[in-house]
């Protein structure tokens, strides 16, 4: 054989780093955090090992441990004291994620994203103001036109709170235009928005449920969020948030769905992000648990691929423990 073509000659330790493709670093991740009002210690999320719902007070010290392992930005979830059928207390002045919000950004260099959404907030869980019969007969479930003012005041109340991004995640349509107008009214022309452009009604986000405690009273969300089934459906979905003033296009959940951020990343020019959930999250534990996986490894190769798809930005449970990771290898 005279073999001229050999790949293999670039795989050497030397050269291997150097011709690398893809690279991933602490400052690619977003680290999610719960912040419980209804809490005064710390409380484990057993379906997501290693997490926990932090109370208000708790919630810089939290921040402050996630930027010591390099991580930059963090995303804030809360859960209120009290829900109602509208979710109020999800753009009340004294919030959960309103008063987190202030002390985190103003005692830290964190880099503050806010979920906006009402499935929190809600009694019913879902995403915004029902329809009458929901619960016997729904059509749509949640009235869209009704919980785009909701959402408007929820993100207007972050940002006054000193959120630098905020991120809904309802796929509620019209939601970002709604956003956008709220913040621009107030002043806030700065503050930008990540939309969940594209996220799907995935079965992968069982754990994050539990962690928020989000999960819906009757029903689920086939109303609102995408079918796994449509691809193309997703470049609809993202047109329209990018014509309504959209800064930064999200993916959720990532992995099952690296095509489309593959074909965002390929089709549009803004800041491409994708949440690796909880679901991902909890089946690596869980394999490791077992002994079958190696943790670490799987964990770095999952947000390699991500990232390998076009994310610039990963919004992943895993944040902190890769972060360290990377950290100490360089």
């Amino acid at each position: 054989m005279n073999l001229t073509q050999r790949p293999r000659r670039l795989r050497t330790d030397g050269v291997r780093p150097l011709v690398r493709e893809t690279e991933l670093s602490a400052s690619d991740l977003i680290a999610p955090v719960f912040v419980d009002a209804t809490t005064d210690e710390r409380v484990p999320i057993e379906t997501m090992p290693g997490h926990e719902r932090v109370p208000v007070g708790e919630a810089v010290e939290r921040v402050e441990e996630v930027l010591e392992t390099g991580v930059e930005a963090v995303m804030l979830f809360g859960v209120p004291e009290s829900k109602d059928e509208r979710g109020s207390r999800a753009w009340a002045e004294d919030g959960v994620v309103q008063e987190a919000t202030r002390r985190i950004s103003g005692e830290t260099d964190a880099y503050v994203i806010t979920d906006v959404c009402l499935c929190e907030y809600t009694d019913h869980g879902h995403c915004g103001v029902l329809e009458d019969d929901a619960a016997e007969n729904p059509r749509l479930t949640v009235r869209n036109d009704e919980t785009l003012d909701l959402l408007g005041k929820i993100a207007a109340s972050h940002a006054a709170a000193g959120a630098d991004m905020v991120a809904p995640s309802g796929m509620i349509d019209g939601m970002v235009g709604a956003i956008r107008e709220a913040l621009d009214a107030q002043g806030d022309t700065d503050v930008p928005v990540m939309s969940y452009a594209a996220k799907y009604e995935s079965a992968f986000y069982g754990p994050f449920r539990d962690a928020a405690d989000g999960a819906p009273a009757f029903g689920d969300r086939r109303h609102y969020q995408m079918d796994p089934a449509n691809a193309r459906e997703a470049s609809r979905e993202v047109d329209l948030d990018v014509e309504q003033g959209a800064d930064v296009l999200m993916v959720k959940p990532a992995l099952p769905y690296l095509d489309i951020v593959k074909e965002i990343r390929e089709s549009y020019d803004h800041p491409v992000a994708a949440y690796n959930v909880s679901g991902e999250y909890a089946m690596l534990h869980a394999a490791a648990e077992k002994g079958w996986l190696d943790l670490e490894a799987v964990a770095y190769e999952s947000l390699l691929s991500i990232k390998r798809a076009g994310a610039d930005l990963i919004l992943t449970y895993f944040a902190e423990d890769l972060a360290d990771e990377l950290y100490s290898n360089n």
